[in-house]
């Protein structure tokens, strides 16, 4: 006997109905930005930022993606798996401060066979954009009326804030900080530059004097880390140098190894946590069996997907099944470099067989149909949970075409996740 098509399936297959509220988003955003003129114009040249429809998630998907968030924060406590990761880890990561890492970000593929974890993410963009994509959503449905229903408006910025000053607490600090620099390479030149702003007014909001800068504009000298003279307490991390070993991030570097600034995520978090080399870990059974972790959480740990490191011994056998892989730089961001097996030229697999890259076993996207036009396409998705300490922050997808995700596919972009 055939099984019914789950109920979120069946939405994502043929609800065509459009739930954003596009001027009211517009609105919502300028008003939040220190620089309204600018964020519009802003959002203007980045057209494919935002899905115009939801997507649908079965309420045990989520479940068990936030089960396995809950095993490998689990793993990434163990003394064990913690030795292991930081043999490759550079060597600023051995150092701990006590944050835990601010918007964690877990990705998943969604299948018949339930989802799959496909990458873990400091730093992981998007979490203010989408809080303000929440709020601008109409229902469509019955589905998504329940689902809204369930989310209440404003949740987001209080728990965001409460984040920050544990991280803040955690190094400890007492009371509150009064500065904070919101920190990324060429930040006006980010495509997600329009949330650094949001970012910036939500810091304001509480209180803090708040810049965005260019990690270069740093300066650490007498024991202060200091932007244009004044002290910097708290930098929430954007840079995709995890180790901060490039030569302009050096005033970052000393003022985090000398704890003179408390840093969010910092090296450490990655190194534990987001490292694509733990994949490596998180999906052999029999590394797992020595952690300090319970049986369901091994269980969990079934939905990683067999991760190997490509080596000069099993380059050959991994080219011979490309197929079923894809490959991933291990020190990778962003969709960068990344490669599906099948798509896999010749003269890409002798960079890749180099090393330096995982081959991560192939788990498909999920997929949402839109009409654009008059003409309907399938599209795929993920789904991404915004964390911190393993607790949800924020449920969001990304819908795109091609090998990885992307902000440049028509009626793609961030979507709301309705939970049904």
């Amino acid at each position: 006997m055939n099984r019914p098509p789950d109920r979120d399936a069946v939405l994502n297959r043929e609800c065509f109905c459009i739930t954003l509220d596009s001027a009211g988003l517009l609105a919502a955003i300028q008003a939040q930005a220190p620089e309204p003129g600018l964020v519009a114009t802003l959002m203007a040249a980045r057209p494919n930022l935002f899905s115009g429809g939801p997507v649908f998630i079965a309420k045990g998907d989520l479940a068990a993606m936030l089960d396995i968030v809950g095993a490998i924060e689990a793993a990434a406590k163990d003394p064990a798996y913690q030795a292991a990761v930081l043999r490759w880890a550079p060597a600023i990561a051995r150092q701990d401060f006590g944050p835990r890492g601010v918007f964690m970000g877990y990705d998943f593929h969604l299948g018949a066979d339930g989802p799959k974890l496909i990458e873990v993410n400091t730093n992981a963009g998007g979490a203010f954009l989408n809080a303000m994509l929440a709020r601008a959503q109409r229902a469509c449905c019955r589905e998504a009326d329940d689902a809204m229903r369930g989310a209440p408006p404003g949740q987001f910025d209080a728990v965001a804030w409460e984040m920050f000053l544990a991280e803040w607490r955690a190094q400890g600090r007492v009371g509150q900080p009064r500065t904070i620099a919101i920190v990324d390479d060429r930040p006006a030149e980010q495509y997600l530059f329009p949330e650094f702003l949001l970012a910036q007014r939500f810091f304001e909001h509480h209180g803090l004097e708040a810049w965005v800068v260019d990690p270069g504009q740093l300066r650490f000298a007498d024991g202060r880390l200091a932007f244009e003279g004044q002290t910097v307490d708290l930098v929430y991390n954007r840079l995709v140098d995890f180790a901060l070993s490039e030569s302009s991030h050096q005033p970052l570097r000393e003022a985090y190894l000398a704890g003179a600034v408390v840093l969010t995520p910092n090296p450490r978090n990655h190194a534990l946590l987001a490292d694509k080399r733990n994949l490596t870990l998180l999906s052999d059974p029999g590394m797992m069996s020595g952690w300090a972790i319970t049986p369901g959480q091994r269980q969990s740990l079934k939905a990683v997907p067999t991760t190997v490191m490509i080596t000069a011994d099993n380059a050959d056998q991994l080219w011979a099944a490309r197929k079923r892989y894809f490959f991933k730089p291990a020190a990778g961001y962003g969709g960068k470099a990344v490669y599906r097996g099948d798509k896999v030229t010749r003269g890409v697999w002798e960079d890749i067989r180099q090393g330096g890259y995982i081959a991560q076993a192939f788990a498909a996207p999920g997929e949402r149909r839109i009409r654009i036009d008059g003409e309907t396409k399938s599209l795929k998705l993920d789904v991404r949970l915004y964390t911190y300490a393993g607790s949800p922050l924020l449920t969001a997808a990304r819908v795109y075409q091609g090998q990885t995700t992307n902000f440049r596919t028509p009626g793609g972009g961030f979507a709301p996740v309705f939970v049904i």
